[in-house]
């Protein structure tokens, strides 16, 4: 169940059964929890929604600009920062200090496996018809006849990328290629304009959700914390002269 509704529903009823049976100490605690705990609670609904002549409601919808600029600083400043990336390829490159065997720097297996190899194949036959076994070829039937050979051919290749990718040798190539200084630059432009295309898609409505989903749980708590602090205040404030 809902913290908010509990806790103010738990204050309001010590209010009403305070004042139907005349107790003013109960009254003071009922009170006092009740305002605290509607006060939290009016504070954390203003961080999300605006309220009508009260000023500074709904801030984070309002400030979503300021919100975007955040997160992409955030981002490309402490995640994908030239120092980041240049130390990732460097990990990938030499490994991890204790690792006892070394694994391939990059797993090419499902690229290659979602990769279409039809044209290699395509290429393979104009190759083998216009050689000397073209003529051959065509007593045969032609390139048909070497049609049946497709998925198998393809299959093969597969595994021979698949092989050559996980080669040590390769991999080198591939960090050395990745570690020039244009090619960093290029990585990191790509990654801040998909970021900055993503960033794009947000909206105010969306940002207040996300933020919403992250915690309105934990500000819960406030409210509950509210009513309790604001009930041993009433308490103590019952007995002051």
């Amino acid at each position: 169940m809902n913290k908010n509704i509990i806790t103010n529903g738990l204050a309001a009823l010590v209010v009403a059964a305070a004042w139907y049976w005349s107790q003013p100490v109960l009254l003071s605690v009922g009170l006092f929890a009740l305002s605290g705990a509607l006060t939290n609670w009016l504070a954390v609904h203003m961080l999300f929604e605006k309220v009508p002549l009260l000023y500074g409601s709904g801030v984070i919808p309002a400030r979503f600009t300021e919100f975007k600029a955040g997160i992409y600083q955030l981002v490309m400043t402490q995640f994908f920062s030239r120092d980041n990336i240049d130390r990732f390829l460097t990990t990938r490159q030499h490994g991890q200090p204790g690792d006892e065997k070394s694994s391939p720097a990059f797993d090419f297996e499902p690229v290659i496996a979602k990769t279409d190899l039809s044209p290699a194949f395509d290429s393979l036959l104009k190759v083998v018809e216009q050689s000397s076994f073209g003529g051959m070829l065509s007593m045969f039937g032609g390139s048909a006849a070497l049609v049946p050979l497709k998925d198998p051919f393809i299959a093969r290749l597969k595994e021979a990328l698949i092989d050559v990718s996980r080669s040590e040798e390769f991999n080198q190539l591939v960090l050395a290629q990745l570690d020039q200084p244009e090619q960093l630059q290029s990585i990191r432009d790509q990654i801040e304009t998909i970021v900055q295309q993503r960033l794009a898609e947000l909206t105010p409505e969306l940002v207040k959700q996300i933020i919403q989903q992250m915690i309105r749980q934990h500000l819960g708590w406030l409210v509950v914390w509210g009513g309790v602090f604001g009930g041993l205040i009433g308490l103590l404030a019952a007995f002051i002269p």
